[in-house]
């Protein structure tokens, strides 16, 4: 059975920490959609410098809990801290605990 897990990041996620467990989980033949804050790409943090840009699948406004299995969260000292601002991705990973679905946080990511 085919899983959608969605990865919740924007600018400034740790590279290892999105990149490494979206890649894993394609392996599993499952889906793994980036869902940011804004359409178009968004970047990487790597060895205290701005690293690769990613192509973001879905738009936090527009994403539905409904369609996932799971989350992922990667850390990195500016992603989480951008995210926790925001009340819609607040209440988007609210709504993976509310139907009990698995959340992977990592690092500073919780």
């Amino acid at each position: 059975m085919k899983k959608n897990i969605a990865i919740l990041a924007t600018n400034g996620f740790e590279e290892s920490e999105l990149a490494s467990p979206k890649a894993y989980l394609e392996e599993q033949g499952w889906n793994a959609d980036i869902i940011s804050l804004k359409s178009g790409t968004i970047k990487a943090w790597k060895d205290g410098n701005w690293s690769k840009e990613y192509n973001v699948d879905a738009v936090l406004d527009q994403a539905n809990e409904a369609d996932y299995d799971a989350l992922v969260i990667p850390g990195g000292v500016i992603n989480p801290d951008l995210l926790r601002r925001e009340e819609a991705a607040v209440n988007f990973v609210r709504s993976f605990f509310e139907s009990k679905k698995p959340v992977a946080a990592i690092c500073h990511g919780p």
